[in-house]
């Protein structure tokens, strides 16, 4: 019952009050939600959409919720699968979840991770040493994955 008003609670003010280029919304069920990113100005993934998938767990917020990449993205701290590393996603002692925290900050923490990769703490160990010792190429490769994947 508390998860449903948290949960409704919460999606009307990401509808009234959403964060800038952030987007969520019901998919049928309260527990499954879906979130559009917009790719930041003055990062290779400005101009794109990025859908991600949000799934609720029951002891929510006890428990932080799932968050994927639905649209692939090139980038050091989201692998293939979309899986996003990320330490407000993840229980402690390892992650930083807090009960006080919501979706909207999730998908904000999320999308300072897009501007700001952490190439030390990696899910892909290829694109994360090419960030740190060719950013050029970095920059080419994820621009042309938004154009690609996440372009309009």
């Amino acid at each position: 019952m508390q998860r449903a008003s948290r949960l409704t609670r919460e999606l009307s003010l990401l509808a009234t009050e959403p964060p800038p280029g952030i987007t969520c919304w019901q998919n049928g069920k309260l527990d499954d939600l879906r979130a559009q990113i917009l790719g930041g100005v003055d990062t290779p993934y400005e101009k794109g959409i990025f859908n991600l998938e949000i799934i609720v767990p029951e002891r929510y917020p006890f428990e932080p919720p799932k968050i994927r990449f639905l649209t692939p993205i090139y980038h050091p701290n989201i692998d293939s699968a979309g899986r996003i590393c990320l330490d407000v996603l993840k229980l402690p002692p390892k992650g930083a979840w807090r009960p006080s925290l919501n979706i909207s900050t999730l998908l904000t923490s999320i999308q300072l991770l897009m501007a700001e990769p952490n190439p030390d703490d990696p899910l892909m160990a290829n694109i994360s040493s090419e960030y740190k010792y060719n950013k050029q190429l970095f920059l080419l490769n994820a621009r042309e994955w938004t154009e690609k994947y996440a372009g309009q």
